[in-house]
């Protein structure tokens, strides 16, 4: 009798939360603008360590650019309706990132060379 009050306490504080990923409305941006962030940052380096890994140098860095065929998930995020609104924050995400990427890269660059 007491595991299965235990087990339906369980149960009940599982759902607790469960309305915060369906109905927030929150939830889809800041996790899509943060799985932006991670895809553009995160993303290259895992799939250059796994090519060099796997394979020498040079067939690495000829193999490399076929990382851009990741791009082919949040186009097709954007044509599903469903994932749409998290694939759009994602863009946004990956966009932020690159510009602040090459924002502080033309800073250091600009910084070093007139030293």
């Amino acid at each position: 009798m007491e595991t299965e009050q235990a087990q339906e306490h369980e149960v009940s504080q599982d759902r607790h939360f469960e309305w915060w990923h369906h109905s927030h409305p929150t939830f889809a941006g800041i996790t899509g603008f943060f799985a932006g962030m991670l895809f553009v940052t995160a993303l290259p380096g895992a799939f250059a360590g796994v090519l060099r890994l796997l394979f020498s140098h040079e067939t690495a860095e000829r193999l490399f650019p076929f990382v851009l065929l990741a791009l082919a998930l949040p186009i097709a995020m954007l044509v599903m309706r469903k994932t749409r609104r998290f694939a759009q924050f994602m863009f946004v995400g990956m966009i932020v990132t690159a510009l602040v990427v090459g924002g502080v890269a033309s800073l250091v660059l600009y910084f070093m060379v007139d030293a």
